[in-house]
């Protein structure tokens, strides 16, 4: 592993960076992954069955991929380089160099590129140099913008089917023809350099692993790193011909592209196990042992809101092997115990093999957070609708990270923003003055008080949304250019419909779907409070504007009597059409707001993702009180489940509440459900009768923790004693004992049924 004092490849790769500047962009990529790569790769350790570890450098280039959080295109981690200097862990060699490094990038990262192209409009909103020098770590805004290219799923079909050697050769073919029509022959050329770039790494693991085989004392670990080294030799001069070549093929390509999604591994790996199990040429035993060093490399990726793999669904062209497939991942989750990646995911449809479904509940109620639940009878019109795409292609959705759906290989959307909803109200209240800060975050829209009605009100708060989306949406597109005008992504490129065939990078054209998708957190809330504020205030007059707005700015202080009215004011949940309409109505503006952005900008979809990770609870600290009776800094409800403890109607109430919002004008949605180990151990079949219901009356996606209150009572007091207790927290899973401690008091907050 790269010592973290050792900044030999972050200078190297600098100057490769600097001496290319003004090559073609696909040159420059090309010459700086020859840098990035073997040099990032790490060993293979005592129980690899797969080669494929990496340790990120401090300054590289990577889609999203990267050491201390996401990366975005050439990027350099300012701030760990910053500590270190402090802290005078650069050698004596190297800290004039690191110091120039550091200026060098400032305005050189794809990051700094974007912000320098920011409009005038974008400046005032999306830069507050007064509340980032605030404390706290987290930026009190209401619209966030997030440097990523996230939600990377390529053609593995593809890649396995030509192999590398298949691949350079459809590419060189393209290049050449690219000379006569005036194509561009150097994007060709970059990609065959960074083939090259992968195949030298196939040959530096397969070195690797023949150096450690000789050393090993072991004649079984030497046997196995010998068929290791030679699976990665074929791998660098054949298409994969059997499943374990497949497999490392698939991981190692997913490794240096810089994705963190698997995609759907029982499609393109289901044949090639199904044909080496039918023939003998490895036995079940072999291949669950090649697995679970696949779960093994995945967990360790450290990034715990990714790391998909999906099973099951509509569109599979080869059903039958791939059922087969994803019953092995469900052993190979059961076999490895409880673990925070991979995100397993089941498609299912009406008619499905059953056995797929019947194995993950029984996953499930053994403590496993996963697989997280997927309904295509809903789900794929639903993404045919919201994505504008035919159903052929709805088909192949991917959910991604925390939950944003994408199109396999065909489709990009990143989210590259964030809309705190709750924290818009609570401005538009107040003119557009954040109170918190008492900076003026949004627009002057006016006071509760002016307000004659509350059409009128709402009608103030739909345009103070409007504003913060159309910003971000023309950030997301201005990431996207920036992107092209910087880079072609090179691995993405060579494995995107439809890239090589256009002679375009993925995102200068090349992509078939160019989208977006936006991060909303706090709708729950939001709408909780507007039905309070509409009930409260304007329907029945039993609150005075002006004693709302005293109320929350004294965290109801002093203001018990109206605190006990806005708790009690119907919420979202319990099958209330009061509550539930209003959630509907804000739902349905926000989502085809946000939709109606593909007509004023280039992007073929910008959709609302009412997805969480534990975001609710990090932006609800920087939100006052608000009027569904929550208190200041208290976290926000988790996507687009009710907020703690306010479904009091029971769980046939809860899942009406739940299916009332359209599933045709988003792009993903999550519903956390915790029930009580005993309510499963002794009344499955009810259990199940209630999911089955659920998905039946419209349910898109379920992520179902089982675990008794109790136990997370008891985790809070002695933690140690807690480490294989795991739960869901929105989008991804965490041990429990690991948290923050707010949010484990936000997940212990959540009804258990």
């Amino acid at each position: 592993m790269q010592k973290i004092d050792d900044y030999s490849m972050e200078l190297n790769f600098t100057e490769v960076y600097r001496k290319n500047l003004n090559e073609h962009i696909a040159i420059r990529e090309a010459k700086c992954h020859q840098a990035q790569f073997p040099a990032v790769l790490t060993e293979i350790q005592d129980n690899d069955r797969l080669a494929g570890r990496t340790f990120w450098g401090w300054v590289g280039f990577s889609p999203h991929n990267a050491p201390g959080g996401a990366a975005y295109g050439y990027f350099c981690h300012e701030q760990k380089i910053i500590e270190a200097i402090e802290r005078g862990n650069i050698p004596i060699e190297q800290r004039d160099g690191v110091h120039e490094m550091l200026h060098f990038w400032k305005k050189e990262t794809s990051k700094a590129k974007v912000e320098a192209a920011f409009t005038e409009k974008m400046i005032p909103t999306l830069f507050r140099d007064e509340i980032v020098s605030l404390p706290y770590n987290f930026k009190p805004l209401i619209a966030n913008p997030i440097y990523r290219m996230a939600g990377v799923f390529v053609d593995y079909e593809k890649l396995l089917r030509l192999g590398i050697p298949g691949l350079m050769t459809e590419i060189t073919e393209y290049r050449d023809k690219s000379k006569d029509s005036g194509g561009d022959y150097q994007l060709y050329e970059g990609m065959l350099m960074a083939l090259d770039v992968f195949i030298d790494s196939c040959h530096h693991y397969e070195k690797q692993a023949t150096e450690k085989a000789k050393a090993c004392d072991n004649p079984k670990r030497a046997k196995e790193l010998i068929e290791l080294a030679k699976v990665l030799k074929n791998n660098a001069i054949y298409k994969p011909e059997s499943f374990y070549e497949a497999l490392q093929l698939s991981w190692l390509y997913t490794l240096i592209c810089g994705s963190l999604e698997l995609g759907r591994v029982d499609v393109y790996l289901g044949d090639f196990y199904v044909n080496d199990i039918d023939n003998g040429i490895i036995t079940e035993e072999e291949a669950l042992s090649l697995m679970h060093s696949y779960w093994r490399l995945i967990n360790e990726l450290f990034r715990d809101v990714d790391g998909r793999v999906i099973i099951g669904g509509r569109g599979r062209r080869n059903e039958e092997n791939a059922d087969r497939f994803a019953l092995l991942v469900l052993e190979t989750m059961r076999t490895y115990g409880r673990a925070i990646l991979p995100q397993t995911t089941l498609r299912f449809y009406e008619g499905m093999n059953p056995e797929l479904m019947e194995k993950s509940i029984t996953l499930i109620g053994d403590g496993h957070t996963f697989p997280l639940l997927y309904n295509d009878d809903v789900l794929v019109p639903g993404v045919a609708a919201a994505h504008d795409v035919p159903l052929k292609d709805a088909e192949q959705y991917m959910p991604l990270g925390c939950g944003e759906i994408v199109i396999d290989h065909a489709g990009f959307g990143t989210p590259s923003g964030s809309l705190n909803v709750l924290k818009a109200l609570d401005v538009t209240l107040r003119n557009g003055v954040d109170h918190i800060t008492g900076k003026q975050l949004g627009l002057q829209t006016g006071h509760l008080k002016d307000f004659k009605s509350y059409d009128e009100f709402f009608k103030a708060f739909k345009k103070q949304l409007s504003f913060f989306i159309e910003i971000l949406a023309d950030h997301e597109e201005l990431e996207y250019v920036e992107s092209a005008k910087q880079a072609p992504y090179l691995y993405l490129s060579m494995l995107y419909d439809d890239c090589i065939a256009r002679g375009k990078a993925i995102f200068a054209g090349g992509i078939r779907y160019l989208g977006g998708s936006l991060e909303s957190f706090g709708s729950v809330n939001t709408a909780d409070s507007l039905t309070a504020i509409k009930k409260m205030v304007f329907d029945q007059e039993l609150i005075s504007p002006e004693q709302l707005i005293a109320a929350l700015d004294n965290n109801f202080v002093g203001y018990e009597k109206e605190h006990k009215l806005l708790k009690e004011s119907p919420k979202y949940g319990n099958d209330d059409n009061y509550a539930d309409d209003i959630m509907v109505q804000l739902h349905d503006f926000m989502c085809n707001t946000m939709r109606d952005q593909r007509d004023r900008t280039n992007l073929d979809w910008y959709l609302n993702v009412l997805i969480n990770n534990k975001q609710n609870t990090i932006l609800g600290r920087w939100v006052g009180a608000s009027a569904d009776g929550r208190k200041a800094g208290r976290e926000m409800a988790n996507a687009n489940t009710p907020a703690g403890g306010n479904d009091k109607k029971g769980v046939t109430a809860l899942i009406n509440s739940l299916v009332k919002p359209s599933h045709k004008i988003h792009a993903g949605t999550v519903q956390n459900m915790r029930f009580g180990r005993d309510f499963f151990t002794n009344d499955r079949p009810r259990f199940e009768i209630l999911l089955d219901t659920y998905f039946k009356k419209g349910g898109a996606q379920a992520m179902i923790t089982v675990i008794n209150r109790g136990d997370l009572e008891k985790a809070l007091v002695e933690p140690e004693k807690h480490h294989d207790l795991f739960v869901r927290i929105g989008g991804f899973s965490s041990r429990y004992i690991d948290l923050p401690r707010d949010v484990q008091l936000e997940i212990l907050s959540r009804t258990t049924y």
